[in-house]
């Protein structure tokens, strides 16, 4: 059985695509999750792939996660801004968080700049666009892979 991997999206990511195409580029989040389930199978994790426009939703996946799955990433978009509810959740889980974003946020409006996930989150990926999803599997299969690993003998 392989590791499972939750991967979350935010509010306004289903319109990817035809939103804002020079800042998020024109790949569908059907076209992101696609990458994402056959890049999981060739690093040996399942994903499971959602989004939603509601915070509460998220917080809800969040909580599952901690319960059946081995890492989540987690795009939270606008909320990534604004939700404390989000970092409390984050904060409470025992599993990996990687945080993800389209987006260079730093190359862009000044209230996108401070990350509510980020100091909570195991790692960010951002400015990448798609692959960034690609590359927070690839954290998530080294981080997994680390926990796995024994620990290192010491010649006495």
């Amino acid at each position: 059985m392989h590791p499972s991997v939750l991967i979350l999206n935010g509010p306004n990511l289903n319109l990817l695509g035809m939103r804002e195409p020079h800042v998020y580029g024109a790949t569908t989040l059907a076209d992101i999750e696609a990458r994402c389930i056959v890049r999981g199978k060739a690093l040996g994790l399942h994903v499971d792939f959602r989004q939603t426009n509601a915070e509460s939703q998220l917080i809800d996946w969040l909580q599952e996660a901690g319960r059946g799955f081995a890492a989540v990433i987690l795009n939270a978009a606008a909320y990534t801004h604004t939700s404390i509810a989000l970092h409390d959740t984050v904060r409470a889980l025992t599993v990996p968080v990687f945080e993800v974003h389209l987006s260079n946020v730093y190359a862009r409006e000044p209230f996108r700049h401070h990350s509510f996930i980020s100091p909570v989150a195991r790692g960010v990926i951002a400015g990448f666009g798609a692959l960034g999803y690609e590359l927070a599997l690839e954290a998530a299969a080294s981080a997994l892979a680390e926990a796995e690993a024994p620990p290192p003998s010491h010649p006495q």
